[in-house]
């Protein structure tokens, strides 16, 4: 802690990050949310995405400062828009909740579809919900199927009880299609990971 606080003293954005996760967790320091979401400021205003995501997790979980909505997206978008996933997954949520911004189920997929299309596997869960239920797109089990197989693939275990019920939905050459689907999207996602 005694370095980052040092360089994060000096205006180094990581520095200052990385102090801000110290208090935030309580890791070589009291856990002190203030002086976490501190320390996330002066990293997010440098532009530092993974602060400003942090930042919009305080402001939307009330820790350090008072809960506000409307302060989690404006963090939130500043992060997604550099293409951090976790920012555009939950900038995705707040648009499909109505929370901080008017609700629009378009928005959101397109958030979704950014954060899942980078191989993280909430995202990739929340677009089958999406599919699954038809709002922000027409309803499609196959691609509710073929999302939430990546998912699971990816480690999202709540993806594995909504394929058991959405497979029961399915016919067997519905099923075949989804999945062929699915390995579609899996692979595109991989070779994007390695580019």
């Amino acid at each position: 802690v005694k370095w980052f606080r040092m360089s994060a003293e000096q205006g180094y954005a990581e520095a200052q990050y990385n102090l801000g996760n110290s208090y935030a967790n309580g890791e070589g320091v009291p856990q002190d949310y203030k002086q976490a979401v501190k320390w996330y400021t002066k990293s997010a205003e440098q532009g530092y995405a993974k602060a400003q995501y942090n930042l919009g997790v305080m402001y939307e979980n009330g820790k350090g400062v008072p809960q506000d909505h409307i302060h989690a997206v404006k963090w939130y978008r500043k992060s997604a828009e550099q293409g951090y996933a976790m920012a555009q997954n939950n900038l995705g949520v707040k648009y499909d909740e109505g929370k901080g911004v008017p609700q629009d189920y378009k928005e959101s997929i397109k958030w979704y579809t950014k954060s899942a299309e980078q191989g993280y596997a909430r995202a990739q869960y929340n677009l089958g919900v999406m599919y699954d239920i038809g709002e922000g797109v027409p309803q499609d089990d196959k691609e509710a199927f073929a999302w939430w197989s990546v998912a699971k693939a990816n480690g999202e275990e709540l993806a594995e009880k909504n394929l058991c019920i959405v497979t029961k939905e399915m016919t067997k050459e519905q099923i075949a299609e989804a999945q062929s689907l699915s390995t579609e999207i899996y692979n595109r996602i991989e070779a994007n990971r390695r580019d």
